[in-house]
């Protein structure tokens, strides 16, 4: 990996308010210097609910830094989307991977973890970790 190949973190969701929410949330959260690149995919084109492969596959190009992509989603068609386009194989930049984490803690660890030079299978676990995290 070179000094510049950084993982980059797509957030997709049903909602453009949302996605767009959470990764301003990540930034915030991950602050203290730059952070890894974040990328928001959320809701259809023409702004309604619901997800878009090709908003979904923009947002992925656009945090390319040849390190991996970690695609977080929110709810079961997102799921279906990724899934679909990584078994398609052609849409997703190379080494793009489907995280199973919740959204926000998930989205949270992630970018922290990327932006501290983690790689892709430390931001999965990263993300992963996130299903633990107990608030009583």
């Amino acid at each position: 990996m070179s000094a510049r190949a950084q993982v980059g973190i797509v957030l997709v969701s049903h909602s453009g308010p949302v996605a767009e929410a959470v990764a301003d949330l990540a930034r915030g959260l991950a602050a203290g210097g730059a952070t890894a690149p974040v990328a928001a995919a959320g809701g259809t084109s023409a702004g309604g609910l619901g997800t878009s492969a090709d908003m979904v596959a923009a947002a992925a190009r656009s945090v390319d830094r040849g390190a991996g992509v970690a695609l977080l989603v929110d709810l079961g068609s997102a799921v279906l989307t990724v899934k679909a386009m990584l078994a398609e194989g052609d849409e997703l930049p190379d080494g793009s991977r489907l995280v199973d984490a919740p959204f926000v803690e998930g989205a949270v660890a992630a970018l922290v973890t990327a932006s501290a030079g983690g790689g892709l299978d430390a931001v999965e676990a990263a993300a992963t970790e996130a299903y633990g995290y107990r608030k009583v």
